[in-house]
Order: structure tokens, then C-alpha cells, then sequence
């Protein structure tokens, strides 16, 4: 499996897009150890990861951040701030209704953003 790193996302709107099986995310989820495989309601499988920042105005510079990284991949997460501390990403690729490789790229590349200054750092908040 090539680096997710060196990917860029492709358009979501190409007709030959659909989501892959559990089994595929599974093996592309080794990549992004600190995600996980979640369905909704629905069955639909995401990708999700938590975090727990500071303060509720470093959660909106958290955000900030990631959607600067969003906007340049043409690929946006779904992005949560709740109890004012408690941040959610969740990754799905909404055109094709499931997980594709550009929830994963995003993913490995969300990973490697310098979030650090915005996080609590909490010895027992394993998702940090």
C-alpha cells in the first residue's frame, strides 16, 4: 500500500467512485492507527478521531487548521466542538455514501498537523 502521505485526494464527484469494503478499511486503517472504524445509524462507515483541547477558542484554531488542510485536499471532514472542550472529526465521503482512500489520505495527513498547542495534555486522553 503506497504512503497516504504522498496522495492527494481525487474528486469526489468521478462516477466510478464507491465505498469500499470493511475489510479494505481495515487494512487501510493500519495506516491511521489513532482513527477508528465506526458505522452510523445507517451502516455507513466512517472514520472518527477525538480530541480534548484547552480552551473553547484553541478548539476554533484547532479547526482552523484542518480546514486549511480540507480546503487544499478538495475533501471535508465533518468537524465537531462539543461541552466546549471536546473536538470530533469524522471522516466519510458523502458523494459516494461510505469510506473511500480520501478519507484515509485526509486522515494520515490530519495526523501530521501541528495540533499539539491546541490539545490538553492529559496522561489518561489516549486519542492525543
Amino acid at each position: 500500500m503506497e504512503d497516504l502521505l504522498l496522495k492527494k485526494c481525487v474528486p469526489c464527484d468521478k462516477k466510478d467512485l464507491s465505498p469500499m469494503r470493511e475489510e479494505t478499511a481495515n487494512r487501510f486503517r493500519l495506516q491511521v492507527p489513532k482513527w477508528e472504524l465506526v458505522s452510523d445509524d445507517h451502516g455507513v462507515m466512517k472514520l472518527r478521531r477525538k480530541w480534548k483541547v484547552k480552551t473553547f477558542l484553541q478548539g476554533l484554531e484547532f479547526f482552523k487548521v484542518v480546514a486549511y488542510l480540507a480546503q487544499a485536499e478538495d475533501h471535508h471532514p465533518d468537524l465537531h466542538l462539543v461541552d466546549s472542550l471536546n473536538i470530533t472529526i469524522e471522516l466519510c465521503t458523502h458523494a459516494c455514501g461510505g469510506l473511500t482512500e480520501n478519507d484515509f489520505i485526509l486522515a494520515a495527513k490530519i495526523d501530521k498537523l501541528p495540533l499539539q498547542q491546541f490539545l490538553r495534555h492529559m496522561t489518561n486522553f489516549l486519542s492525543c
